[in-house]
């Protein structure tokens, strides 16, 4: 398996892993609000509607409009008409995704290495580095369960608890693998709820 394959398939394992993906969109550092600041800057909503869904856009448009009427009305109301804007389109959002809103976070979280590195290629137009940090975790992953899982496999059959031993740690080598493998091959890993995208395989 070469860097960019392993690579691609750490990406994509946030596609059918729970709670993998998308954990940043609400952060005040986050894509999402980035976009409302940048909309609020311009006086126009237009780039924060990419991330809702299209029946959504009334509810930003008229969120949008609110704030922007009440930031004229001082420092404090600006900054009150700011975080009402940010947490209405970070809520709205995450409804999309199916996912709950439990309040903006703060920046500056620690979002583990993959996130940072794929805005940064993304900022840079070079995704080595990505694909070295990607390649890499995917690499010990697969290697580290299929090592316990072979270990396992020699004992199997010297006692019931030594057997479930192995089936407990082939299951996890093999859904390890078969996510990594479904999620890299899946032409739409995720799509807002209101567009066609297939879920994750039944078992």
């Amino acid at each position: 398996m070469d860097r960019k394959t392993t690579a691609l398939l750490a990406v994509s394992i946030a596609a059918v892993l729970p709670g993998a993906a998308f954990a940043h969109c609400d952060g005040m550092d986050g894509p999402v609000v980035k976009a409302a600041q940048a909309a609020l800057a311009k006086g126009d909503v237009n780039p924060t509607l990419a991330w809702v869904q299209t029946k959504d856009e009334p509810e930003i448009r008229a969120a949008f409009a609110r704030a922007q009427a009440v930031r004229q009305l001082g420092p404090q109301a600006r900054e009150l008409a700011d975080a009402y804007f940010f947490e209405t389109l970070v809520r709205v959002h995450r409804a999309g995704e199916g996912e709950p809103y439990v309040g903006l976070m703060p920046a500056g979280r620690d979002l583990g290495p993959a996130i940072p590195a794929t805005d940064r290629a993304l900022e840079t137009g070079d995704a080595d580095a990505l694909l070295a940090l990607l390649g890499d975790a995917v690499r010990q992953g697969l290697r580290e369960r299929f090592q316990r899982a072979l270990a396992a496999r020699g004992h199997r059959e010297e006692s019931v608890e030594a057997g479930r031993e192995y089936v407990e740690r082939y299951v996890a080598l093999v859904h390890y693998a078969d996510a990594l493998y479904r999620a890299a091959t899946n032409p739409a890993p995720y799509r807002h709820q209101d567009s066609a995208a297939p879920g994750p395989r039944e078992e």
